[in-house]
Protein backbone atom coordinates (compact mmCIF):
# COMPACT_ATOMS: atom_id res chain seq x y z
CA UNK A 1 0.00 0.00 0.00
CA UNK A 2 0.99 3.55 -1.02
CA UNK A 3 2.04 5.94 1.99
CA UNK A 4 0.50 8.90 -0.31
CA UNK A 5 -1.18 9.46 -3.69
CA UNK A 6 -1.68 12.51 -5.73
CA UNK A 7 -4.32 12.16 -8.40
CA UNK A 8 -5.34 14.85 -10.91
CA UNK A 9 -2.22 17.10 -11.39
CA UNK A 10 -0.20 17.27 -14.35
CA UNK A 11 3.04 15.20 -13.44
CA UNK A 12 5.43 16.39 -15.86
CA UNK A 13 8.56 13.29 -15.06
CA UNK A 14 11.22 14.34 -17.23
CA UNK A 15 11.30 10.40 -17.31
CA UNK A 16 11.65 9.33 -21.25
CA UNK A 17 10.04 6.60 -20.47
CA UNK A 18 6.70 8.51 -19.29
CA UNK A 19 7.17 11.73 -19.74
CA UNK A 20 3.37 12.67 -18.07
CA UNK A 21 1.44 11.15 -15.83
CA UNK A 22 -1.67 12.49 -13.87
CA UNK A 23 -0.72 10.17 -11.17
CA UNK A 24 2.28 9.51 -8.55
CA UNK A 25 2.73 7.46 -5.27
CA UNK A 26 5.30 7.55 -2.74
CA UNK A 27 6.47 4.43 -0.37
CA UNK A 28 8.36 5.12 2.68
CA UNK A 29 11.42 7.68 0.74
CA UNK A 30 10.63 6.00 -2.65
CA UNK A 31 8.24 6.60 -5.65
CA UNK A 32 6.31 3.70 -6.14
CA UNK A 33 3.93 4.15 -8.63
CA UNK A 34 4.06 6.97 -11.66
CA UNK A 35 1.02 6.63 -14.09
CA UNK A 36 -2.64 6.53 -14.65
CA UNK A 37 -4.83 7.19 -11.46
CA UNK A 38 -7.23 4.63 -12.40
CA UNK A 39 -4.28 1.95 -12.21
CA UNK A 40 -2.35 3.14 -8.90
CA UNK A 41 -2.21 0.60 -5.85
CA UNK A 42 -4.04 1.28 -3.00
CA UNK A 43 -3.22 4.52 -0.66
CA UNK A 44 -3.39 5.26 2.97
CA UNK A 45 -3.83 8.90 1.99
CA UNK A 46 -5.27 10.04 -1.63
CA UNK A 47 -4.78 13.91 -2.06
CA UNK A 48 -6.58 15.27 -5.32
CA UNK A 49 -3.85 17.80 -6.78
CA UNK A 50 -5.96 19.26 -9.38
CA UNK A 51 -4.93 21.91 -11.75
CA UNK A 52 -1.51 21.72 -10.18
CA UNK A 53 1.71 21.02 -12.30
CA UNK A 54 3.56 18.02 -10.02
CA UNK A 55 7.64 17.95 -11.00
CA UNK A 56 10.88 16.98 -9.72
CA UNK A 57 12.23 18.79 -6.50
CA UNK A 58 14.60 21.45 -8.00
CA UNK A 59 17.94 21.03 -7.96
CA UNK A 60 19.59 24.51 -7.09
CA UNK A 61 22.76 24.22 -8.30
CA UNK A 62 24.46 27.28 -7.10
CA UNK A 63 23.10 28.27 -3.97
CA UNK A 64 25.12 30.24 -1.48
CA UNK A 65 23.63 28.95 2.11
CA UNK A 66 26.37 30.77 4.06
CA UNK A 67 25.05 34.19 2.78
CA UNK A 68 21.42 33.87 3.95
CA UNK A 69 20.28 37.69 5.24
CA UNK A 70 22.02 38.99 8.36
CA UNK A 71 19.38 40.48 11.00
CA UNK A 72 21.88 42.29 12.67
CA UNK A 73 22.77 43.87 8.83
CA UNK A 74 21.25 46.01 6.78
CA UNK A 75 20.18 45.01 3.99
CA UNK A 76 20.37 47.15 0.51
CA UNK A 77 18.33 45.33 -1.71
CA UNK A 78 16.49 47.89 -4.26
CA UNK A 79 18.53 50.72 -3.12
CA UNK A 80 19.16 52.36 -6.31
CA UNK A 81 20.84 55.49 -5.46
CA UNK A 82 23.73 56.53 -3.28
CA UNK A 83 20.77 58.84 -1.45
CA UNK A 84 18.67 55.77 -0.66
CA UNK A 85 21.54 53.81 0.77
CA UNK A 86 23.18 56.20 2.79
CA UNK A 87 19.48 56.90 4.53
CA UNK A 88 19.12 53.00 5.31
CA UNK A 89 22.78 52.57 6.58
CA UNK A 90 22.23 55.79 8.58
CA UNK A 91 18.63 54.75 10.05
CA UNK A 92 20.24 51.34 10.83
CA UNK A 93 22.98 52.47 13.29
CA UNK A 94 20.58 54.80 14.52
CA UNK A 95 18.85 51.94 16.18
CA UNK A 96 21.58 49.86 16.93
CA UNK A 97 23.87 51.25 19.49
CA UNK A 98 24.67 48.22 20.09
CA UNK A 99 26.58 46.78 17.82
CA UNK A 100 30.67 47.68 17.15
CA UNK A 101 30.72 47.29 13.51
CA UNK A 102 27.63 48.07 10.97
CA UNK A 103 27.69 46.01 8.45
CA UNK A 104 25.13 46.36 4.96
CA UNK A 105 24.82 43.79 2.62
CA UNK A 106 23.71 43.26 -1.29
CA UNK A 107 24.68 46.94 -2.67
CA UNK A 108 24.63 47.20 -6.28
CA UNK A 109 27.70 48.69 -8.19
CA UNK A 110 25.22 51.45 -10.19
CA UNK A 111 24.28 53.40 -7.14
CA UNK A 112 26.99 56.70 -8.60
CA UNK A 113 27.60 56.79 -12.06
CA UNK A 114 31.41 56.96 -13.99
CA UNK A 115 33.44 55.91 -10.39
CA UNK A 116 33.48 53.49 -7.90
CA UNK A 117 31.61 54.07 -4.62
CA UNK A 118 34.15 55.71 -1.91
CA UNK A 119 34.58 56.01 1.80
CA UNK A 120 33.72 59.50 1.27
CA UNK A 121 30.17 58.64 0.05
CA UNK A 122 29.69 57.08 3.59
CA UNK A 123 30.87 59.64 5.52
CA UNK A 124 28.48 61.40 8.74
CA UNK A 125 26.55 58.45 8.73
CA UNK A 126 26.53 57.55 12.00
CA UNK A 127 26.93 59.62 15.31
CA UNK A 128 29.67 57.24 17.09
CA UNK A 129 31.83 56.67 13.45
CA UNK A 130 31.58 53.12 13.81
CA UNK A 131 33.53 51.06 11.28
CA UNK A 132 30.81 50.79 8.32
CA UNK A 133 31.55 47.44 6.01
CA UNK A 134 29.33 46.81 2.84
CA UNK A 135 29.38 43.95 1.03
CA UNK A 136 27.98 44.01 -3.04
CA UNK A 137 25.21 42.19 -3.80
CA UNK A 138 27.43 39.54 -5.74
CA UNK A 139 30.42 39.47 -3.04
CA UNK A 140 32.35 40.11 -5.12
CA UNK A 141 33.61 43.49 -3.86
CA UNK A 142 33.40 45.42 -0.40
CA UNK A 143 32.83 49.28 0.40
CA UNK A 144 34.51 50.28 3.93
CA UNK A 145 34.12 54.10 5.71
CA UNK A 146 37.52 55.28 6.88
CA UNK A 147 37.03 54.00 10.15
CA UNK A 148 36.83 50.75 8.54
CA UNK A 149 40.04 51.77 6.80
CA UNK A 150 41.73 52.58 9.81
CA UNK A 151 40.99 50.04 12.10
CA UNK A 152 41.79 47.30 9.73
CA UNK A 153 45.14 49.40 8.99
CA UNK A 154 44.33 49.54 5.50
CA UNK A 155 44.98 53.31 5.54
CA UNK A 156 48.19 52.51 6.87
CA UNK A 157 49.35 50.47 3.97
CA UNK A 158 47.96 47.68 5.45
CA UNK A 159 47.00 44.70 3.50
CA UNK A 160 44.39 41.94 3.83
CA UNK A 161 44.40 38.44 3.22
CA UNK A 162 40.44 38.79 2.19
CA UNK A 163 40.79 41.23 -0.74
CA UNK A 164 42.55 43.64 -2.98
CA UNK A 165 42.05 47.37 -1.53
CA UNK A 166 42.34 50.28 -4.36
CA UNK A 167 44.34 52.92 -4.41
CA UNK A 168 43.93 56.39 -5.79
CA UNK A 169 46.85 58.45 -7.47
CA UNK A 170 48.12 59.58 -4.24
CA UNK A 171 48.08 56.00 -2.64
CA UNK A 172 45.90 56.44 -0.10
CA UNK A 173 42.94 54.07 0.27
CA UNK A 174 39.32 54.81 -1.69
CA UNK A 175 37.44 52.83 0.34
CA UNK A 176 36.63 50.07 -2.41
CA UNK A 177 37.74 46.74 -1.97
CA UNK A 178 38.47 44.03 -5.06
CA UNK A 179 38.53 40.35 -5.55
CA UNK A 180 36.46 39.85 -2.06
CA UNK A 181 34.72 37.03 -2.08
CA UNK A 182 37.72 34.34 -4.30
CA UNK A 183 39.89 35.84 -1.37
CA UNK A 184 37.03 35.63 1.68
CA UNK A 185 36.98 31.86 1.71
CA UNK A 186 40.71 31.35 1.69
CA UNK A 187 42.04 30.16 5.32
CA UNK A 188 43.38 33.12 5.98
CA UNK A 189 41.05 35.62 4.70
CA UNK A 190 38.38 33.97 6.03
CA UNK A 191 40.62 33.93 9.61
CA UNK A 192 40.93 37.31 9.02
CA UNK A 193 36.84 38.60 8.66
CA UNK A 194 35.85 36.37 11.94
CA UNK A 195 38.66 38.38 13.92
CA UNK A 196 37.61 41.50 12.23
CA UNK A 197 34.36 41.73 11.26
CA UNK A 198 31.32 40.76 13.34
CA UNK A 199 29.34 39.44 10.40
CA UNK A 200 31.38 36.31 9.87
CA UNK A 201 31.64 35.23 13.00
CA UNK A 202 30.71 31.39 13.25
CA UNK A 203 27.37 31.91 14.72
CA UNK A 204 25.87 34.28 12.40
CA UNK A 205 26.72 32.38 9.82
CA UNK A 206 25.51 29.12 11.19
CA UNK A 207 21.99 31.47 11.22
CA UNK A 208 22.38 32.11 7.55
CA UNK A 209 22.70 28.42 6.99
CA UNK A 210 19.63 27.86 8.90
CA UNK A 211 17.71 31.08 7.08
CA UNK A 212 18.46 29.92 3.88
CA UNK A 213 17.79 26.45 4.43
CA UNK A 214 14.21 27.59 5.76
CA UNK A 215 13.77 29.52 2.23
CA UNK A 216 15.10 27.06 0.08
CA UNK A 217 12.50 24.50 1.32
CA UNK A 218 9.62 26.75 0.74
CA UNK A 219 10.46 27.71 -2.88
CA UNK A 220 11.23 24.08 -3.73
CA UNK A 221 14.54 22.93 -3.62
CA UNK A 222 14.91 19.57 -2.58
CA UNK A 223 18.64 19.63 -3.49
CA UNK A 224 21.15 22.80 -3.02
CA UNK A 225 24.56 22.83 -3.98
CA UNK A 226 26.40 25.55 -1.55
CA UNK A 227 29.10 26.09 -4.14
CA UNK A 228 31.75 27.37 -2.09
CA UNK A 229 32.58 25.65 1.25
CA UNK A 230 35.39 26.88 3.22
CA UNK A 231 37.23 23.66 5.25
CA UNK A 232 36.83 26.02 8.52
CA UNK A 233 33.30 25.74 8.15
CA UNK A 234 32.03 22.89 7.01
CA UNK A 235 31.21 21.94 10.61
CA UNK A 236 28.43 24.50 10.49
CA UNK A 237 26.46 22.23 8.35
CA UNK A 238 27.48 19.24 10.45
CA UNK A 239 26.13 20.82 12.97
CA UNK A 240 22.91 21.48 11.45
CA UNK A 241 22.36 18.16 9.99
CA UNK A 242 22.84 16.73 13.78
CA UNK A 243 20.18 18.66 14.93
CA UNK A 244 17.48 17.99 12.71
CA UNK A 245 17.66 21.36 10.65
CA UNK A 246 18.43 20.48 7.15
CA UNK A 247 15.40 19.93 5.43
CA UNK A 248 16.69 19.77 1.44
CA UNK A 249 19.58 18.36 0.68
CA UNK A 250 22.78 19.39 0.95
CA UNK A 251 26.03 19.17 -1.41
CA UNK A 252 29.00 20.93 0.12
CA UNK A 253 31.29 21.96 -2.76
CA UNK A 254 34.62 22.91 -0.89
CA UNK A 255 36.83 26.00 -1.67
CA UNK A 256 40.41 25.05 -3.38
CA UNK A 257 42.01 28.79 -3.25
CA UNK A 258 44.21 30.60 -5.53
CA UNK A 259 47.83 29.69 -4.31
CA UNK A 260 46.60 26.45 -2.45
CA UNK A 261 49.31 23.43 -3.00
CA UNK A 262 50.29 19.99 -2.67
CA UNK A 263 49.00 19.31 0.78
CA UNK A 264 46.04 21.10 1.07
CA UNK A 265 44.77 19.01 -1.82
CA UNK A 266 45.96 16.20 0.10
CA UNK A 267 43.60 17.86 3.33
CA UNK A 268 40.86 18.12 1.17
CA UNK A 269 41.16 14.15 -0.39
CA UNK A 270 41.02 12.97 3.27
CA UNK A 271 38.26 14.91 3.93
CA UNK A 272 36.41 13.95 1.54
CA UNK A 273 37.06 10.33 2.15
CA UNK A 274 37.03 10.39 5.70
CA UNK A 275 33.73 12.14 5.37
CA UNK A 276 30.31 9.54 6.43
CA UNK A 277 27.78 11.01 3.85
CA UNK A 278 24.79 11.48 4.80
CA UNK A 279 21.27 11.43 2.80
CA UNK A 280 20.70 14.85 3.64
CA UNK A 281 25.13 15.83 3.46
CA UNK A 282 27.07 15.03 0.89
CA UNK A 283 30.77 16.61 0.18
CA UNK A 284 32.95 15.79 -2.67
CA UNK A 285 32.91 18.38 -5.56
CA UNK A 286 35.46 21.41 -5.49
CA UNK A 287 34.75 25.41 -6.21
CA UNK A 288 37.67 27.39 -8.31
CA UNK A 289 37.82 30.45 -9.93
CA UNK A 290 39.53 31.22 -13.84
CA UNK A 291 38.38 34.88 -13.29
CA UNK A 292 36.52 37.53 -11.52
CA UNK A 293 33.62 39.51 -12.31
CA UNK A 294 32.29 41.57 -15.48
CA UNK A 295 31.19 44.52 -13.39
CA UNK A 296 33.67 46.07 -11.91
CA UNK A 297 36.47 45.02 -14.63
CA UNK A 298 37.77 41.62 -12.80
CA UNK A 299 36.74 39.16 -15.28
CA UNK A 300 39.59 37.82 -17.72
CA UNK A 301 38.79 39.23 -21.56
CA UNK A 302 40.20 38.74 -24.80
CA UNK A 303 39.53 41.76 -25.81
CA UNK A 304 39.70 45.20 -23.97
CA UNK A 305 36.65 46.26 -21.86
CA UNK A 306 34.06 48.45 -24.40
CA UNK A 307 34.37 51.55 -21.79
CA UNK A 308 38.18 50.73 -20.44
CA UNK A 309 40.30 51.08 -23.87
CA UNK A 310 43.45 48.92 -22.81
CA UNK A 311 41.51 46.92 -19.52
CA UNK A 312 41.17 42.98 -19.87
CA UNK A 313 40.73 42.16 -16.77
CA UNK A 314 42.94 39.38 -15.15
CA UNK A 315 42.81 35.80 -14.42
CA UNK A 316 42.70 34.66 -11.08
CA UNK A 317 45.73 32.32 -11.48
CA UNK A 318 47.97 35.45 -12.47
CA UNK A 319 51.35 33.19 -13.82
CA UNK A 320 51.69 32.42 -17.13
CA UNK A 321 48.28 34.00 -18.08
CA UNK A 322 46.47 31.83 -15.97
CA UNK A 323 47.83 28.61 -17.42
CA UNK A 324 48.66 27.44 -13.61
CA UNK A 325 44.75 26.92 -13.55
CA UNK A 326 45.31 23.88 -16.22
CA UNK A 327 47.80 22.39 -14.21
CA UNK A 328 45.51 22.47 -10.92
CA UNK A 329 42.12 21.20 -12.58
CA UNK A 330 44.61 18.59 -14.25
CA UNK A 331 45.94 17.27 -10.80
CA UNK A 332 42.38 17.66 -9.05
CA UNK A 333 40.96 15.47 -11.77
CA UNK A 334 43.46 12.96 -11.42
CA UNK A 335 43.38 12.77 -7.53
CA UNK A 336 39.54 12.03 -8.49
CA UNK A 337 37.99 15.13 -8.15
CA UNK A 338 34.85 16.77 -9.85
CA UNK A 339 35.11 21.03 -10.52
CA UNK A 340 33.36 23.59 -10.51
CA UNK A 341 34.74 26.93 -12.16
CA UNK A 342 33.61 29.84 -11.85
CA UNK A 343 34.27 31.62 -15.25
CA UNK A 344 32.28 34.89 -16.37
CA UNK A 345 34.55 36.66 -19.04
CA UNK A 346 35.05 34.83 -22.40
CA UNK A 347 39.23 34.35 -21.80
CA UNK A 348 38.04 33.19 -18.38
CA UNK A 349 36.04 30.61 -19.90
CA UNK A 350 38.36 29.56 -22.58
CA UNK A 351 40.70 29.31 -19.76
CA UNK A 352 38.67 26.84 -17.76
CA UNK A 353 37.59 24.63 -21.35
CA UNK A 354 41.54 24.36 -21.80
CA UNK A 355 41.98 23.01 -17.97
CA UNK A 356 39.20 20.55 -18.70
CA UNK A 357 40.23 19.52 -21.92
CA UNK A 358 44.60 18.91 -20.92
CA UNK A 359 42.86 17.21 -17.79
CA UNK A 360 41.20 14.52 -19.81
CA UNK A 361 44.26 14.56 -22.27
CA UNK A 362 46.39 13.82 -19.01
CA UNK A 363 44.65 11.58 -17.07
CA UNK A 364 42.72 9.34 -19.89
CA UNK A 365 39.51 10.54 -17.38
CA UNK A 366 35.73 10.84 -19.41
CA UNK A 367 32.64 11.48 -17.54
CA UNK A 368 33.88 13.55 -14.71
CA UNK A 369 31.49 16.07 -15.47
CA UNK A 370 33.47 19.08 -14.35
CA UNK A 371 31.44 22.33 -14.55
CA UNK A 372 31.99 25.59 -15.36
CA UNK A 373 29.82 28.11 -13.82
CA UNK A 374 28.24 31.42 -14.94
CA UNK A 375 29.54 31.56 -18.29
CA UNK A 376 28.64 34.80 -19.09
CA UNK A 377 30.36 36.15 -22.01
CA UNK A 378 30.51 32.98 -24.49
CA UNK A 379 32.90 33.11 -27.44
CA UNK A 380 31.31 31.48 -30.41
CA UNK A 381 34.83 29.57 -30.89
CA UNK A 382 34.19 27.95 -27.22
CA UNK A 383 30.37 26.89 -27.36
CA UNK A 384 30.43 23.42 -29.07
CA UNK A 385 33.58 22.80 -26.82
CA UNK A 386 30.62 22.23 -23.72
CA UNK A 387 29.55 19.18 -25.63
CA UNK A 388 32.04 18.02 -27.11
CA UNK A 389 34.05 18.43 -23.33
CA UNK A 390 30.90 16.80 -21.28
CA UNK A 391 31.32 20.23 -19.40
CA UNK A 392 28.14 21.22 -17.45
CA UNK A 393 27.51 24.58 -17.65
CA UNK A 394 25.96 25.80 -14.24
CA UNK A 395 24.11 29.38 -15.33
CA UNK A 396 21.61 31.66 -13.53
CA UNK A 397 18.81 32.90 -15.84
CA UNK A 398 17.89 35.45 -13.43
CA UNK A 399 21.60 37.11 -14.32
CA UNK A 400 20.95 37.81 -17.72
CA UNK A 401 17.85 40.14 -16.44
CA UNK A 402 18.48 43.90 -17.89
CA UNK A 403 17.47 44.92 -14.36
CA UNK A 404 20.48 43.33 -12.89
CA UNK A 405 22.95 44.15 -16.12
CA UNK A 406 22.02 47.37 -17.48
CA UNK A 407 24.12 50.27 -16.48
CA UNK A 408 27.33 47.95 -15.64
CA UNK A 409 27.53 44.94 -17.26
CA UNK A 410 25.95 46.06 -20.54
CA UNK A 411 28.19 49.11 -21.13
CA UNK A 412 31.20 47.41 -19.94
CA UNK A 413 31.28 44.35 -22.10
CA UNK A 414 29.88 46.58 -25.02
CA UNK A 415 26.93 46.04 -27.39
CA UNK A 416 28.86 44.66 -30.30
CA UNK A 417 29.40 41.31 -27.97
CA UNK A 418 25.93 41.28 -26.33
CA UNK A 419 25.27 37.96 -28.36
CA UNK A 420 27.67 35.85 -26.42
CA UNK A 421 25.24 37.02 -23.40
CA UNK A 422 24.18 34.13 -21.22
CA UNK A 423 23.36 31.88 -23.76
CA UNK A 424 21.45 29.04 -22.59
CA UNK A 425 19.27 28.05 -25.84
CA UNK A 426 22.74 27.76 -27.99
CA UNK A 427 24.31 25.59 -25.42
CA UNK A 428 21.47 23.67 -24.91
CA UNK A 429 20.50 22.96 -28.79
CA UNK A 430 24.32 22.33 -28.80
CA UNK A 431 24.04 19.36 -26.80
CA UNK A 432 25.19 20.24 -23.37
CA UNK A 433 24.46 20.20 -19.99
CA UNK A 434 23.05 23.32 -18.71
CA UNK A 435 22.10 23.08 -15.46
CA UNK A 436 20.17 26.33 -14.24
CA UNK A 437 20.32 27.74 -10.17
CA UNK A 438 19.67 31.08 -8.42
CA UNK A 439 23.27 31.90 -7.15
CA UNK A 440 21.01 33.58 -3.86
CA UNK A 441 21.57 36.05 -3.01
CA UNK A 442 22.72 37.07 -5.99
CA UNK A 443 19.66 36.38 -7.31
CA UNK A 444 16.27 35.56 -5.78
CA UNK A 445 16.17 32.21 -4.85
CA UNK A 446 13.17 31.24 -6.04
CA UNK A 447 13.17 28.87 -9.17
CA UNK A 448 10.53 30.56 -11.06
CA UNK A 449 11.81 33.42 -10.75
CA UNK A 450 14.41 31.81 -13.16
CA UNK A 451 11.90 30.21 -14.96
CA UNK A 452 10.46 33.77 -16.29
CA UNK A 453 13.78 35.14 -16.72
CA UNK A 454 14.75 32.65 -18.80
CA UNK A 455 11.66 32.82 -21.02
CA UNK A 456 11.66 36.75 -21.04
CA UNK A 457 15.15 37.87 -20.95
CA UNK A 458 13.22 40.76 -19.54
CA UNK A 459 13.28 42.98 -16.43
CA UNK A 460 10.65 41.14 -13.49
CA UNK A 461 7.68 43.95 -15.53
CA UNK A 462 8.48 42.13 -18.54
CA UNK A 463 9.93 45.13 -19.84
CA UNK A 464 12.98 45.85 -21.79
CA UNK A 465 13.75 42.37 -22.96
CA UNK A 466 17.10 41.71 -25.30
CA UNK A 467 19.21 39.35 -26.51
CA UNK A 468 15.74 37.57 -27.07
CA UNK A 469 17.38 34.31 -29.36
CA UNK A 470 18.18 32.89 -26.36
CA UNK A 471 15.04 32.53 -24.66
CA UNK A 472 13.85 29.53 -23.21
CA UNK A 473 10.66 27.93 -23.08
CA UNK A 474 9.33 26.92 -19.20
CA UNK A 475 9.68 22.84 -19.77
CA UNK A 476 13.33 23.11 -20.97
CA UNK A 477 13.90 25.51 -17.99
CA UNK A 478 12.20 23.56 -15.99
CA UNK A 479 14.14 20.83 -17.08
CA UNK A 480 17.34 22.51 -16.39
CA UNK A 481 16.42 22.73 -12.64
CA UNK A 482 15.66 19.35 -12.28
CA UNK A 483 16.90 16.45 -14.43
CA UNK A 484 20.10 18.54 -15.80
CA UNK A 485 20.80 19.18 -12.36
CA UNK A 486 20.62 15.89 -11.25
CA UNK A 487 23.12 14.92 -13.82
CA UNK A 488 26.05 17.67 -13.56
CA UNK A 489 26.33 15.89 -10.05
CA UNK A 490 26.25 12.23 -11.08
CA UNK A 491 22.63 11.48 -9.48
CA UNK A 492 20.50 10.87 -11.64
CA UNK A 493 20.11 7.47 -10.70
CA UNK A 494 18.22 8.66 -7.35
CA UNK A 495 16.68 12.15 -8.75
CA UNK A 496 15.83 14.56 -10.88
CA UNK A 497 13.30 12.67 -12.56
CA UNK A 498 9.84 11.24 -10.94
CA UNK A 499 9.95 7.50 -11.78
CA UNK A 500 9.32 4.28 -9.76
CA UNK A 501 12.45 3.75 -7.66
CA UNK A 502 13.59 7.01 -7.51
CA UNK A 503 14.07 8.86 -4.13
CA UNK A 504 10.46 10.74 -3.61
CA UNK A 505 11.93 14.34 -3.81
CA UNK A 506 8.83 16.34 -5.53
CA UNK A 507 7.25 19.42 -5.43
CA UNK A 508 3.34 20.47 -6.25
CA UNK A 509 3.00 24.00 -7.50
CA UNK A 510 0.02 26.28 -7.06
CA UNK A 511 -1.32 26.18 -10.67
CA UNK A 512 -0.48 24.98 -14.10
CA UNK A 513 3.14 26.07 -15.09
CA UNK A 514 2.92 25.15 -18.65
CA UNK A 515 -0.30 27.32 -18.88
CA UNK A 516 2.01 30.32 -19.04
CA UNK A 517 4.12 29.51 -21.56
CA UNK A 518 2.58 32.21 -23.86
CA UNK A 519 2.32 34.84 -20.94
CA UNK A 520 5.39 33.76 -19.01
CA UNK A 521 4.34 36.87 -16.51
CA UNK A 522 1.97 34.64 -14.65
CA UNK A 523 4.47 32.60 -13.46
CA UNK A 524 5.56 35.11 -10.92
CA UNK A 525 2.31 34.61 -8.78
CA UNK A 526 3.02 31.23 -8.63
CA UNK A 527 4.68 29.31 -5.97
CA UNK A 528 5.71 26.07 -4.17
CA UNK A 529 2.38 24.98 -2.50
CA UNK A 530 4.16 21.77 -1.11
CA UNK A 531 7.62 20.86 -1.08
CA UNK A 532 8.54 16.73 -0.03
CA UNK A 533 11.55 15.15 0.25
CA UNK A 534 12.42 11.87 0.58
CA UNK A 535 8.49 11.31 1.12
CA UNK A 536 8.49 13.42 4.27
CA UNK A 537 6.44 16.68 3.80
CA UNK A 538 8.84 19.48 4.76
CA UNK A 539 6.86 22.40 3.27
CA UNK A 540 2.95 23.32 2.78
CA UNK A 541 0.73 26.41 2.28
CA UNK A 542 -1.41 23.81 3.47
CA UNK A 543 -3.61 23.90 0.04
CA UNK A 544 -2.95 20.29 -0.72
CA UNK A 545 -1.46 18.82 2.22
CA UNK A 546 -1.37 20.62 5.65
CA UNK A 547 1.21 18.30 7.75
CA UNK A 548 4.57 19.45 8.02
CA UNK A 549 7.19 17.23 9.67
CA UNK A 550 8.50 19.59 12.15
CA UNK A 551 12.39 19.31 12.56
CA UNK A 552 13.64 19.00 15.91
CA UNK A 553 14.11 22.42 17.52
CA UNK A 554 17.13 21.35 19.86
CA UNK A 555 19.22 23.91 18.64
CA UNK A 556 18.77 27.49 19.74
CA UNK A 557 19.84 28.86 16.43
CA UNK A 558 17.08 27.58 14.76
CA UNK A 559 14.56 29.90 15.65
CA UNK A 560 13.83 33.07 13.43
CA UNK A 561 12.43 33.99 10.11
CA UNK A 562 13.17 33.46 7.06
CA UNK A 563 12.89 36.49 4.23
CA UNK A 564 9.39 35.91 2.19
CA UNK A 565 11.03 33.78 -0.29
CA UNK A 566 8.51 35.30 -3.17
CA UNK A 567 9.64 38.48 -2.90
CA UNK A 568 11.19 39.62 -6.21
CA UNK A 569 13.70 42.26 -5.72
CA UNK A 570 15.30 44.51 -8.31
CA UNK A 571 18.78 44.89 -8.85
CA UNK A 572 20.30 47.46 -10.55
CA UNK A 573 24.24 46.01 -10.94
Amino acid sequence: MLDLLLTGARVRTFDPARPWADAIGVSGDRIAFVGPAAEAPRAQRVVNAEGRTVTPGVIDTHNHLLLGFDEDAVSLEGAHTLAEVRRRIAGFAASRPDLSWICAENAVYSIVDDRRPNADDLRGLDAANRPIFVTTYDQHSVWLNDSALRALGIADGTDVAWGRPERGDDGAPTGWVTDFYTSAMTVRGLAELQRDIPMYSPDRRYKKILASMRMATAVGITTAVEPQVPLAELPLFERALQAGLLTSRVIAQLFHPVGADGAFRRTLRDTVDTFTPDPLLTVGPLKLYSDDVIEPHTAFMLDDYANRPGRRGRPSYAGSGGRELVEVITELDRLGFQTHTHATGDAGIRLALDAIENAQRANGTTDRRHGIVHVECLHPDDLSRFARLGVVAAMQPRHASPDLVAGTWMENIGEERWDRAWRFKSLIDSGATVSFSSDWQVGEMDPLVGVFSAATRATLAGTDAWTTAERVGIDQSLEAYTRSGARAFHLEREVGTLAEGMLADLVVWSGDLHAHEGDPQGLLGEFAETTIVGGRVVHSRGDVLDEVGAPPASDPAAGGTAKDPHQHEHHDA
